[in-house]
């Protein structure tokens, strides 16, 4: 296994996937902000990342700070 060519392949993927999250999470915030329904405060969020090849399921709780 070469090991640097794992590393950057995983930075490519949690980079893919931290820009396209963050594009869904800013369009449905505007979306709701639009029609007046954007809560207050924060929301929770979580992130799953399953991978059945290699058997691995890991979960991410957190908050977005949502203010107006």
């Amino acid at each position: 296994m070469n090991e640097d060519a794992l590393n950057m392949s995983i930075r490519r993927f949690l980079k893919k996937v931290g820009i396209t999250s963050q594009r869904e999470i800013e369009n449905a915030a505007r979306t709701m902000a639009e029609d007046g329904r954007l809560p207050s405060g924060s929301v929770p969020v979580t992130v799953t990342l399953r991978c059945d090849a290699l058997g691995v399921e890991h979960g991410v709780d957190g908050e977005i700070e949502l203010k107006e």
